[in-house]
């Protein structure tokens, strides 16, 4: 998301960057382009008109006017009224006493609201709560079956009625059971439609009545654009809403809703979900997204992400490693895996000051991992331990038992080896030059360090049963 808004946006500042001073007239000129860059990213005209003159009238003060450097200060100045624009934001969920706290979810149908209550079971779990997802979603086919299905998978508590046709009945002893159970999270998923009609919101009032929610979040989908912050109004309209939580955020959506809902229904953006899996939902951060935007990077978040899924003791026996120059390919591995979980790679890559236009460039299928593990993991403890004694003979063998080619296991192989240098190399470094490091990697083109996988349809280790079958079949060629 954010892709060509992001490329606009620093067209614009790099020719500023090459003026003098800021003049009313360049000014001008640089916001033409960012009004056209707005609204072809799908953000609401009204917003655009007034975010364009918000940023005109402070550009053009005088402290600006004397500035030796107006490029650096206009992004300032747009990223300070981006950030404005989608904030401020409150992203804790307050937990009343006594328990439980409810949580009611609406949304149209096709939004991702199921998949994201288990989203957000999963966040409360990991605030230490224990919560419960209930079905109200009584008219969509199957729909109480995925809800359960999601719980599962979310390690969260499932409540249902069967043979229940009343989504209130179900809400209330829902709460019920949850007092009694020792729940202190209610989380309520309610039905949806492919638009807005008044059954459906005459059955979100009536939940709404009977159970008294502490929070009343609408899910909406990201790429619908302004259709994403015509449904917020409305249902703001009849339910009065705490927050959105906007979807598939990892998706191509020009970004319109992000940059209007908050200035259209006066409801801010509390999270974000970032992808499929249950662990993928974030908080949403007006200043943070106002840097991915402009292209400044968001390391603040990569540094949370980072440390939720490293163990430190482990992070600093790497460290030593690295330092050594002693890293196995089980080590190389072990970080591809730990790398993953972060989400990916371009989405990592966008987080990093100035590095947005290489993201593409860097970016690497998930079939092409997978490869890549199944090449590392068909090699003999002493070849991954040591990979230059991997010759020709050595390479078939790995080829064959991970369905790749000779040449992918060479290229890999050579691949470690950069990858070992260059982390031997950030070892003694500060964090500051290790940015500035990874940066200039990814200016010479890092994509070229990574083999690029014909990936077979095998893509895993053969099986002693599979290798005999394909001795056999060879000997009847």
């Amino acid at each position: 998301m954010f892709e060509a808004l992001t490329s606009k946006f620093t067209d614009v500042f790099h020719r500023l960057s090459g003026r003098g001073k800021i003049t009313e007239q360049n000014v001008t000129e640089a916001m033409r382009e960012v009004r056209t860059a707005l609204l072809e990213a799908d953000v609401n005209y009204q917003v655009v008109a007034k975010f364009c003159d918000d940023v005109t009238s402070k550009a053009l003060g005088a402290e600006v006017i004397k500035s030796l450097h107006p490029g650096q200060l206009m992004v300032k100045i747009v990223h300070d009224e981006l950030a404005e624009l989608m904030g401020p934001v409150d992203t804790r969920i307050y937990y009343v006493s006594p328990p439980p706290t409810v949580i009611m979810m609406a949304g149209l149908q096709g939004s991702g609201k199921t998949t994201t209550c288990g989203k957000l079971a999963r966040y409360v779990i990991a605030q230490g709560k224990r919560p419960v997802l209930v079905a109200c979603d009584l008219q969509r086919p199957a729909a109480v079956e995925q809800l359960g299905i999601v719980a599962e998978e979310a390690g969260a508590a499932f409540f249902k009625i069967d043979g229940e046709k009343n989504p209130v009945r179900v809400s209330r002893q829902a709460v019920a059971w949850a007092v009694e159970n020792d729940k202190d999270v209610v989380i309520v998923d309610t039905a949806g439609r492919l638009h807005i009609d008044e059954e459906m919101m005459r059955q979100a009032q009536d939940i709404a009545a009977a159970i008294k929610p502490h929070q009343i979040y609408l899910v909406c989908d990201a790429m619908t654009g302004q259709d994403a912050v015509n449904s917020a109004r409305e249902f703001n309209q009849r339910l009065e809403l705490d927050g959105v939580i906007l979807t598939k955020f990892d998706s191509d959506a020009r970004g319109g809703a992000a940059l209007s809902v908050k200035a259209v229904t006066g409801k801010p953006i509390k999270f974000i979900g970032v992808g499929e899996k249950l662990d993928r939902l974030e908080e949403f951060h007006p200043q943070r997204l106002a840097g991915r935007i402009l292209d400044m990077g968001d390391v603040v978040t990569l540094v949370e992400k980072a440390q939720q899924q490293f163990d430190a003791d482990q992070a600093a026996k790497m460290q030593e490693k690295m330092a050594k120059g002693r890293l196995t390919l089980d080590d190389f591995l072990a970080q591809m895996r730990q790398m993953k979980k972060l989400g990916p790679m371009k989405e990592i890559l966008k987080m990093l000051p100035g590095m947005g236009d290489q993201a593409a460039a860097m970016q690497m299928e998930d079939g092409e991992i997978e490869a890549m593990e199944a090449v590392i993991q068909s090699m003999t403890p002493k070849e991954r331990e040591d990979p230059s004694i991997i010759e020709a003979s050595r390479r078939r063998r790995i080829a064959r038992g991970s369905g790749t080619s000779p040449e992918d296991v060479s290229g890999l192989v050579k691949s470690f080896s950069m990858a070992a240098n260059m982390m031997k190399q950030m070892a003694g470094m500060g964090m500051k030059d290790r940015m500035n490091f990874a940066k200039q990697v990814g200016q010479m083109g890092a994509s070229g360090m990574m083999p690029r996988f014909k990936v077979k349809q095998r893509s895993h280790r053969l099986t002693k049963k599979e290798r005999e079958k394909l001795r056999k079949k060879k000997r009847r060629r």
